[in-house]
């Protein structure tokens, strides 16, 4: 038989490395977004759990484990990885901070376990197993030199009894203790291991990214005078009420000086009067662009007064920030190259045809000079942080660069990770969720146009158990300044407490338009928009007047509060219900002592019944046995069973919350005390 030449190059090379590549394969990481390419989210206090397909050829033991590391830190850190089953393992680590952490994993031949599960079989069969001790006395010596003096001591004793050459079975005994197998795990050999080639990232935020109620209001809307806007200081007055509503964050339309040219009046009409304030998202005059105050809200100072006094009540202010500017803008006369300039050399407005928005510049992030495009946006969001912002909802992103957010929300986050970036994007779904990926922390959602059962489960099934749960956070309105949906204007009242019950236990982070609790439903006639909407004119509002959900939201906003169950996001489960319109769905801690069920009659018009069917062994209950149920609305306690008819006039209370208990069972003793 000819040997073959070995000097003859190969057609494929061979791996460049001393020692054989590593037999050990780490695929179907999870979670990784898009290979990668995109962070994962998750709050302070979360436990991140990764998992992974890890395997090599052959019947050998192997080990795993979970690298990771905040991204200002150099030396790894690691959590041993378990076997699940078929090949996948799973490990998890705290994320105790607001900042980024990176994670790999790394898997090597585990050569002792591989030993010791041999050896304990060809002992249990009456083998012979001398060669085999012999074998266990090389891999300990190997891994002696990594051994402090506290491994080292049980790893010598380990050796003493193999060369002590006593009874087999009891030196097997002594090697295949708890304490010799936790000391080999740590001095291990990692010969033929394998690193994931990809550092996974983790955006950590503060919990407020992931649980918060925020209240929108335009500034100049919360005075007396329907002849003027309220400053900023009269519009503090308002938030007092807020804050007993249990609202956590209150969120200003642009504060920004408005410009003149092209006015909308109201109603969106051309040709404003000398009285109509314009739209504040026309952003710029001669008083100043996106770092200066509408004069007729006040000065810097009143800004700074209005965010401590929000801050006292225990809530924080988010901006709107709108990346565009009106004719008046300082950007349009000094940096008319951020704009798109037309044929004709005037600078191209606004439009989503047939509409026309002539008092509106939009940015061009396709211009030669993006570069210090960029770094302007950067310097306005920065400046509102000085002044104590941390919560932007930016106003249509979709429209901007994707690599600008990406790099200008990580920038501001590498110095301030507390700050919050809302998406306002209704788009095309692949958009609103590249915008998630590219790093807002939060995002607006379809959830204002799903009204029917089937899509509203179908939607948020997708928003919080698919792979989507990893990065898009979906923060629900039920309607905008921009949006008054249909089922609200035809509704009434029934409505809108239905719709608020679904977006404070759909999700854990919602927000509601001003005016709102009062039931606002007049619309432009067959549009979703308000009629006489306060966009384009003052308005003055009775917050008392009759048919309010005050007491209403105060009350839901309450049992968020108080149960950590709604708290959380990716927590939601739906249950089988008979009735199309009715919708029935939980949500509990991870160690199921807080449990809520949510049942919604989704048709504002008519009552409806249905039949229940709740997973009660899956929530640790007999199948066969009552349990308890407590109406968070009124307190009181009811015994339901597996399978529960339920009636819900949305007329009366169209959604229902109950907080499930198991019944416990009082023994003898334990009653005679």
């Amino acid at each position: 038989m000819a040997i073959p030449d070995l000097q003859t190059l190969p057609s494929v090379p061979l791996p460049d490395t001393l020692d054989p590549p590593s037999p050990v394969i780490i695929e179907r990481v999870q979670p990784e977004i898009d290979a990668g390419r995109y962070p994962v989210k998750r709050v302070q206090g979360d436990i991140l759990e990764v998992s992974a397909d890890i395997f090599k050829e052959g019947h050998d033991k192997i080990a795993a484990v979970l690298k990771y590391r905040r991204t200002d830190e150099e030396e790894w850190r690691e959590a041993e990885m378990r076997y699940v089953d078929n090949d996948r393992w799973a490990g998890c680590f705290l994320v105790p901070d607001n900042t980024r952490y990176v994670y790999t994993i790394e898997a090597f031949p585990d050569r002792w376990a591989t030993w010791a599960d041999e050896i304990g079989k060809k002992l249990g069969a009456g083998q012979d197993v001398a060669l085999e001790l012999l074998e266990g006395r090389a891999i300990i010596a190997e891994a002696l030199p990594r051994a402090d003096a506290d491994d080292r001591e049980i790893l010598e004793q380990g050796i003493a009894a193999i060369d002590g050459e006593g009874v087999q079975a009891a030196t097997v005994r002594i090697l295949l203790a708890p304490e010799v197998e936790a000391a080999m795990r740590r001095v291990r050999s990692r010969r033929g291991r394998a690193v994931y080639d990809t550092e996974l990232e983790v955006v950590v935020d503060r919990p407020a990214a992931r649980f918060a109620a925020w209240y929108e209001m335009f500034p100049r809307s919360a005075g007396t005078d329907p002849t003027r806007g309220a400053t900023l200081a009269e519009a503090a007055n308002r938030l007092p009420a807020i804050a007993e509503m249990g609202f956590d964050v209150v969120y200003l339309t642009p504060i920004h000086p408005i410009g003149r040219s092209f006015r909308k009046g109201k109603n969106n009409t051309l040709g404003a009067g000398e009285s109509d304030p314009g739209v504040p998202y026309a952003i710029g005059s001669e008083e100043g662009g996106h770092d200066a105050i509408e004069p007729g809200l006040g000065t810097l100072d009143d800004f700074r007064a209005f965010v401590a006094r929000a801050g006292s009540l225990g809530m924080e202010v988010a901006l709107d920030i709108a990346l565009q500017a009106s004719p008046d803008h300082p950007w349009a006369t000094e940096h008319p190259e951020w704009f798109t300039i037309r044929p004709d050399g005037t600078i191209h407005y606004a439009e989503n045809p047939p509409k026309k928005y002539q008092d509106i510049y939009p940015l061009n992030f396709d211009t030669p000079a993006w570069r210090e495009l960029w770094l302007e946006q950067r310097r306005v969001i920065l400046f509102w942080v000085e002044q104590g912002v941390k919560t932007f909802r930016v106003d249509n992103p979709h429209t901007k660069s994707f690599a600008f957010w990406e790099w200008l929300i990580a920038d501001v986050q590498h110095d301030h990770p507390d700050v919050i970036f809302l998406s306002e994007a209704f788009t095309r779904p692949k958009v609103m969720k590249l915008l998630a990926k590219a790093g807002f922390t939060q995002s607006y959602t379809y959830f204002t146009w799903r009204n029917f059962k089937r899509e509203l489960e179908e939607y948020f099934t997708e928003l919080t158990q698919s792979e989507m749960k990893e990065y898009y956070r979906g923060n629900l309105f039920p309607n905008t300044h921009d949006i008054l949906p249909f089922i609200l204007q035809e509704g009434g009242r029934p409505a809108f407490k239905m719709r608020f019950a679904l977006a404070v236990t759909l999700s854990s982070v919602y927000g509601i338009y001003s005016s709102y609790e009062l039931c606002e439903n007049t619309p432009v006639p067959g549009r979703e928009e308000y009629l006489n909407s306060e966009k384009y004119e003052y308005k003055v509002w009775d917050w008392d007047r009759p048919g309010n959900i005050v007491s209403y939201i105060t009350r839901l906003n309450a049992i968020r509060r108080a149960h950590p169950a709604l708290q959380l996001y990716d927590n939601l489960r739906f249950y089988p219900s008979d009735d199309e319109n009715i919708t029935a769905y939980g949500k509990a801690t991870p160690d199921g002592e807080d449990r809520v069920l949510v049942v919604v009659n989704m048709d504002p018009f008519d009552a409806h019944e249905t039949w229940l069917h709740l997973p009660v062994e899956e929530w640790g209950m007999s199948p066969d046995e009552p349990f308890q149920v407590e109406d968070l609305l009124t307190g009181e306690t009811h015994l339901w069973h597996a399978h529960q008819h339920i009636r819900l006039d949305p007329h009366d209370e169209p959604a229902r919350l109950y907080a499930v208990r198991p019944i416990r069972r009082v023994s003898y003793v334990e009653g005679c005390g």
